[in-house]
């Protein structure tokens, strides 16, 4: 973000200075790696809508009431497509609130979830089945296999849910419009080449409007 305001620096400065000024670092832990079965390679989205991941995380109010946040991202263009709060989200309100967002950005023909009760219910299957689309369920205990959904969960909890505290839901929602409006619009990610989704998302169109006119 700084190179793209004009800033001449490097890593090793910028890393120097973040840590002098007492900036939250996160630990990079190293693991054993254990051998596994291939779940197979799934095949790479090559355009919006084709293939969402989604997640939930947790958090409370000022007073200790805790609340849930459906994540919703584009795998494609790393878009934040859904952030829905609430105290209570059933299989049911997770297929409401992808509707919604269906209104102005259509249904994707996949979406990538855990094996949690919600994800798993009969309501969400009908609502997909409807709609035709594949809920593709990861391997129980491998959340990696939504790596995607895992390393937005972890920006949103490091950069604003730990940061922010909330008066009340209104007020959660409120935040999360405008730090997901900050992530979409304003936000460089590397694998992107250094765009933000919004930027991405725009270039990509305006390359396939051009290459559909030759």
């Amino acid at each position: 973000m700084l190179k793209r305001e004009g800033w001449s620096v490097g890593k090793t400065r910028v890393y120097r200075l973040y840590r002098l000024e007492g900036l939250q670092l996160r630990m990079k832990v190293k693991r054993r790696k254990r051998v596994a079965l291939l779940r197979g390679k799934p095949q790479k989205p090559t355009g919006p809508n084709q293939h969402w991941s989604m997640d939930f995380v947790h958090d409370q109010t000022h007073d200790g009431r805790a609340f849930r946040i459906l994540t919703v991202i584009d795998q494609w263009s790393r878009e934040s497509v859904c952030l829905e709060a609430n105290f209570w989200l059933s299989g049911r309100c997770v297929a409401q609130a992808l509707d919604e967002v269906a209104r102005h950005r259509g249904w994707p023909k996949a979406i990538t979830v855990d094996n949690g009760t919600e994800f798993t219910s009969k309501a969400l299957n009908e609502w997909a089945y409807r709609r035709g689309i594949k809920l593709d369920y990861i391997r129980r205990g491998k959340p990696t296999d939504n790596g995607l959904i895992e390393s937005f969960n972890g920006r949103l909890r490091d950069e604003f849910l730990n940061v922010n505290e909330y008066v009340t839901l209104h007020d959660a929602r409120e935040k999360l419009k405008a730090w997901q409006d900050d992530y979409n619009h304003h936000r460089p990610h590397s694998s992107l080449g250094n765009l933000t989704p919004s930027e991405f998302v725009n270039s990509r169109s305006v390359q396939a409007s051009e290459a559909a006119s030759l």
